[in-house]
């Protein structure tokens, strides 16, 4: 979730960015995959504790290796500018409606709808929905490798899926996903 690493991701011409997005004390949109600052910065804490200006303050890159030392905390504008737009954009919400609705305007002002998905759950993707039909959802609500998380994901009407756990997918899923349209 730093601009390097996605500079790097680029360079290798990756077909997708998963990045995750939350909200600052001061409701602006960071790049943080941890609720907390603690595993991937140089500060301590919820994330929704600090303004932008505070965040800014810290090393997001050291953690990783001394030549990321100095690395900062990405706003979602700061990301969404460097991107290049031929790559999907996973965009993980790590927060609720109020989040889902300011990501959504972002991703609508910044013209990125053709190439961007939030993964988020139903209240979220509800909320997103409400700012603009045409953001993509990819249903995060339950999370799992089952007929039931199947059959939610194309009830919601969501355009992508990610399966998780186990150590295969039933072929009789990916089918049923398929010819509802969702993208795995």
């Amino acid at each position: 979730n730093t601009l390097a690493a996605f500079r790097e991701t680029i360079r290798l011409g990756a077909h997708m960015i998963e990045f995750d997005v939350a909200l600052t004390k001061d409701g602006q949109l960071v790049l943080m995959h941890d609720s907390t600052l603690d595993r991937t910065t140089n500060g301590n804490g919820p994330v929704s504790d600090f303004t932008l200006a505070e965040l800014k303050q810290l090393d997001a890159g050291s953690w990783k290796d001394s030549r990321f030392k100095g690395e900062r905390i990405p706003t979602l504008g700061e990301a969404l500018a460097i991107m290049p737009d031929n790559m999907w954009l996973n965009v993980h919400l790590k927060g609720g409606a109020k989040l889902a609705e300011e990501v959504t305007k972002q991703i609508v002002a910044a013209d990125r709808l053709q190439q961007s998905f939030l993964a988020c759950g139903k209240t979220a993707a509800d909320a997103a929905k409400h700012i603009d039909q045409r953001i993509q959802i990819c249903n995060m609500e339950g999370q799992a490798n089952s007929l039931k998380y199947v059959n939610e994901t194309i009830a919601m009407q969501a355009e992508f899926i990610q399966l998780y756990g186990g150590n295969s997918v039933d072929p009789a899923h990916t089918k049923r996903l398929r010819e509802h349209g969702v993208r795995i």
